[in-house]
């Protein structure tokens, strides 16, 4: 069991991870799901997670489960003297298991080989439950908030208003 760095070998897996946990029926055993949010089973598409994995300012970590399986991930992109954190995911039947909090702290080690002072996300404004996982762990509301980005609407129809919301952890 380990947390790594992925590579465009991992894109298959990574693509049915994501997806899985987010969206669709199997979403619904997890705490994670946007189903009742968003419409559609793609949370994000081929394109886009090459984009990630090639792109030199974004590291996808990965967790491996003790029989080689993709279990987990998260996505970090260095902004200057910060690192965004999204897309953390975590199957579904491994939830409230520890893997995502071990790649929140993967996330948090790489942001201090990086020299960056604060990790930010956005948080869908209903996800209540997973504002309170963020702040247990050291994350702030900053009062920022953000309409749902009108380029995501190819991956799933709103079925409501959705803001974002912005947290951080200042590293120091």
């Amino acid at each position: 069991m380990s947390v790594s760095k992925a590579s465009i070998s991992d894109l298959s897996a990574l693509l049915n991870l994501v997806n899985t946990t987010y969206r669709g029926e199997t979403s619904t055993k997890g705490w994670t799901s946007e189903i009742l949010l968003l419409a559609g089973d793609i949370r994000i598409d081929e394109e886009i997670l090459t984009d990630y994995l090639i792109n030199p300012a974004v590291s996808v970590l990965k967790y491996m489960n003790s029989e080689n399986q993709l279990i987990g991930c998260v996505y970090l992109e260095q902004k200057e003297e910060n690192l965004y954190l999204g897309m953390l995911a975590v199957n579904p039947g491994s939830q409230d298991g520890g893997i995502g909090r071990l790649l929140l702290q993967s996330a948090e080690e790489h942001a201090r080989q990086l020299i960056c002072n604060k990790i930010n996300i956005t948080v869908i404004e209903d996800r209540t439950e997973l504002i309170a996982w963020y702040q247990r762990r050291g994350y702030v509301i900053t009062g920022k908030k953000f309409p749902f980005p009108v380029e995501y609407h190819k991956y799933g129809k709103p079925l409501k208003e959705i803001i974002l919301i912005e947290m951080e952890n200042n590293l120091k």
